[in-house]
């Protein structure tokens, strides 16, 4: 393809001990969206690179490889070489302050202790990009562990983690096809 109007980002961290781990969710919706799509990816921008078509929009997929609290590394050289504008830019990531398996469309907004997204604001120069955030809730009554513990640890049994992925994919498609007016009517 060589030319792009978009990029969706996954965050995540590498490593097959964080695969299905909360924190990891972002990583598991690009590659349901690449998986849809029929996508492979190549190492690229230190993460895992794709250009797909959604509809008649041609789209980077990016699954940073450095570690979340690095992720604005790799999505700021992608960004750059790509010559995108912020506001082309749709992130998916874990969000503990919405229930599991919630999605939201989201335009801007605050970080949240997020060090994902504070790695991408600072390489950015601004938070204001759209964002997927897929609700992966808090410890739960008698769970002590802290948040980052939390979603560093693998889905409960009861939780559907693929679901999750194939919704933040729709909604981030939906995005970039169709505007994020439409994505914040069906995921608000």
């Amino acid at each position: 393809m060589g030319y792009v109007d978009a990029l969706i980002v996954g965050l995540g961290n590498p490593g097959s001990k964080y695969a299905r781990t909360r924190h990891n969710i972002g990583w598991m919706a690009v590659e349901a969206l690449l998986a849809e799509h029929g996508a492979t990816t190549k190492s690229k921008y230190h993460g895992r690179y794709a250009e797909v078509k959604l509809g008649e929009i041609p789209v980077a997929v990016l699954a940073p490889e450095t570690f979340m609290n690095d992720s604005g590394r790799s999505v700021g050289a992608c960004v750059r070489d790509l010559r995108l504008p912020i506001d082309e830019v749709v992130v998916i990531y874990d969000d503990i302050e919405l229930a599991p398996g919630a999605v939201r469309a989201r335009e801007g907004g605050g970080l949240k202790g997020h060090n994902g997204l504070r790695s991408m604001a600072d390489a950015f120069g601004s938070p204001d990009f759209v964002r997927v955030r897929c609700g992966v809730g808090r410890p739960g009554k008698g769970d002590h562990r802290d948040i980052a513990a939390y979603v560093l640890a693998g889905f409960e049994p009861d939780e559907d983690p693929d679901a999750l992925a194939r919704e933040a994919a729709r909604c981030a498609e939906t995005i970039i096809v169709e505007g994020i007016d439409a994505a914040l009517q069906r995921w608000p």
